[in-house]
């Protein structure tokens, strides 16, 4: 029998071109998509082809979008390292690999429809599969037609426009120069993320910015994320590898060279390990072997990331322009907040009026709780109202604005919190106090707070914060018609002149004039009371200082407490305590009338011969 033979059978051209024309889209990681297509225009660093080894930090960060675990990035970052180009680089494998509504947000109108015009536009023309779906015929200025999607363009300042289609890809882009929220409308970040819960499965939204303080958009995403990543780098060496960390940039001191530009021009980093100098030159092959590496993480399969590295990372940057950035800005406050902002990649700290817990539970005396030190003269409180508590602080105070800490904690009903403040405390020397005065905040439960004040008007007024005034606190009147509390004082506090006096008086050691606390004082009372700190910011073209929250969601109920324990104090005439141990000064002796001489006695006796 002859052995059976297959006839080789060969694929007609035409059924090999309709098999590849059904062929799924090849899906590139957007690292690599973008080193097959994206074409850089002649206003970048280094135009032409795009190329991961440049900037090879921003490749995981770019493929994180491409992650389906991944649902949210953070990037915070510094200028010159390459943030745009990862958001455009998205943005473009979005629309040629996995289409679908896509919004970015810019911190204003005017600048998107600018970078709509510069960037983008130009970007899509000198990327060939991008150039092939655009329907720029169909589009409009803020609203880019491709073939089977939408990409929306809005500004920060326009609520209207955040908070209509849905959409699956959200871009934000330097959220910390988005204006926050009014009382009308919801903060620009959330109105925009409120467009993506159709999505709820499978979206993406990349938040990048520049930090500005601890409290803005960029700085607590990065503390919300589920993991914090940070870019670490082999030292040419050692070997080891280290985060770059502007500390170990060393340059020689005044005394060697004088001359602040030669000095920034010597600049080298000094390698953390192994004590070597690490130069320009190295940095190239350093970013080539790095890795980002995980310094946080809160869940096994993080679906938030963020990412932090600072503008020593820059390939465009030298060491010594970085130095010499500093050494023009340290002695100005304005221009070193831009510097640890846009170079640094931190938020903004004034670290005049800094505080700490620490420092509170160094200020414990001696004195048990609810006693009194025998310096006290006189006792003053804070009541802070919130939905399901008071929060409350019995301050005693003596000679020359010396005060104490005596009692603090919270109560669940006013009724309780009259308990607590009609206690007596008994004096060293035998005497009993109650505390003199009370502020209540009003801010909550308005009303409630009012019938209180009524009731209870002996020892407690209510009172409000409010903004920079020229005293440290004013009475007004409460204007309420058909109200029981109509014409009773409200006592408006400007709550930042009480902080500056808390925070200076808190770093002087214990004794005179200092602010303490009593023995055995607990964390979150020291915690609360140094929640916020003192920043410098810009305010309508104006630099100033305000208190803010140390961090998202910080109590700082104990603060407020402390505040207007401290304003009830002014009100009682602490400043002029002192006055009371002066001992009175004794009616002088009058002189004896002097003798008079022989000759005096001859003129009175003869004052009419004139």
């Amino acid at each position: 029998m002859r052995p059976y033979r297959v006839k080789p059978y060969t694929v007609p051209s035409w059924i090999h071109r309709a098999l590849l024309s059904l062929r799924p889209a090849e899906r590139l990681p957007v690292s690599k998509w973008a080193e097959k297509w994206r074409v850089l225009p002649d206003t970048n660093a280094i135009p032409g082809p795009f190329r991961n080894s440049v900037t090879p930090y921003l490749a995981e960060i770019m493929d994180a979008f491409s992650n389906e675990d991944v649902e949210r990035i953070v990037f915070v970052k510094p200028t010159q390292v390459g943030g745009t180009t990862a958001l455009e680089n998205m943005l473009a494998s979005a629309i040629d690999q996995d289409p679908a509504p896509t919004m970015i947000v810019y911190p204003s109108k005017e600048l998107a429809e600018r970078t709509v015009e510069a960037k983008l536009e130009p970007m899509i023309r000198q990327c060939k599969p991008l150039a092939a779906k655009y329907r720029e015929a169909e589009s409009q200025k803020l609203k880019l037609k491709f073939e089977t999607m939408f990409v929306f363009l809005s500004g920060a300042n326009s609520p209207a426009s955040l908070s209509s289609t849905p959409i699956r890809y959200l871009f934000l882009d330097e959220v910390d120069k988005f204006p926050g929220a009014s009382k009308k409308e919801a903060d620009p970040v959330s109105l925009a993320i409120e467009r993506t819960k159709t999505y709820t499965t499978n979206r993406k939204i990349f938040m990048a910015s520049t930090p500005t303080l601890k409290a803005g958009h960029i700085w607590k995403a990065k503390e919300e994320a589920e993991a914090e990543k940070h870019y670490f780098v082999p030292c040419p060496h050692c070997g080891e590898y280290i985060e770059f960390v502007f500390a170990q940039l060393k340059w020689p001191s005044k005394d060697d060279v004088p001359d602040s530009a030669e000095r920034a021009e010597m600049a080298t980093y000094v390698c953390q390990a192994c004590g070597v100098v690490i130069t320009d030159q190295d940095k190239g092959k350093m970013l080539a072997a790095g890795r980002w590496q995980t310094v946080r993480q809160t869940a096994a399969r993080p679906s938030s990331v963020a990412y932090w590295l600072n503008t020593l990372y820059s390939p465009f940057t030298r060491f010594s322009e970085i130095a010499k950035e500093f050494l023009r800005c340290k002695d100005d406050p304005e221009l070193l907040q831009n510097f640890v902002n846009s170079w640094l990649a931190e938020p903004w700290e004034d670290t005049k009026l800094r505080t700490n817990a620490e420092l509170v539970l160094e200020r414990q005396t001696e004195v048990e709780a609810y006693a009194l030190p025998k310096w006290a003269k006189l006792i003053t409180a804070g009541i802070d109202v919130q939905e399901n508590c008071l929060y409350w602080t019995i301050r005693a105070w003596g000679d020359y604005m010396t005060s104490q800490n005596i009692a603090h904690g919270q109560a669940l009903s006013m009724n309780e919190v009259a308990q607590i403040m009609n206690t007596e405390f008994i004096h060293p020397d035998g005497q009993r106090l109650l505390v003199s005065l009370a502020l209540m905040d009003s801010g909550d439960q308005t009303d409630e707070v009012y019938d209180f004040c009524i009731l209870n008007s002996d020892w407690v007024l209510p009172s409000k914060g409010t903004g920079t005034m020229l005293s440290n606190y004013r009475l007004s009147t409460i204007n309420k018609d058909g109200s029981n509390a109509n014409g009773m004082t409200l006592v408006l506090v400007d709550g930042g002149k009480y902080k500056d006096m808390i925070a200076a008086r808190m770093r002087k050691p214990n004794g005179k004039g200092s602010w303490m606390v009593y023995k055995g004082c607990d964390l979150e009372y020291a915690e609360q009371v140094t929640a916020e700190h003192k920043v410098t910011e810009r305010a309508n073209g104006k630099v100033v200082q305000k208190w803010v929250p140390k961090t998202t969601h910080a109590d700082n109920h104990y603060l407020d407490c402390e505040v207007y324990a401290a304003a009830a104090a002014d009100m009682q005439g602490v400043r002029s305590l002192y006055l009371q141990s002066q001992e009175p000064e004794k009616p002088k002796k009058p002189k004896p009338e002097p003798t008079p001489t022989p000759e005096e006695n001859w003129i009175q006796q003869n004052e009419s011969w004139v």
